[in-house]
């Protein structure tokens, strides 16, 4: 559910929709589980925002995502 959620978030923002790849970790000792989002080169302003606004918007709504499913999840920007 959460994957679907990163890609659905991560197309909407981009124009190469075809390169948006989530990988997903195994939890860590912590019980974090670590989504990566990989988009193209040309992607990545429009992904991370001025000062990091977006990734930082994109953070929260995963994060209040995984509150609801009982996770406790980290998003990585590749």
């Amino acid at each position: 559910m959460m994957k679907e959620l990163l890609i659905t978030l991560a197309t909407a923002l981009v124009e190469d929709k075809s390169a948006v790849q989530v990988t997903v970790d195994a939890p860590d000792e912590e019980g974090v589980i670590v989504y990566h989002l990989h988009v193209a080169p040309d992607d990545m302003g429009r992904v991370i925002g001025k000062q990091g606004r977006i990734a930082k918007a994109i953070r929260t709504v995963m994060r209040a995502g995984a509150v609801r499913a009982d996770e406790k999840i980290s998003v990585e920007i590749d």
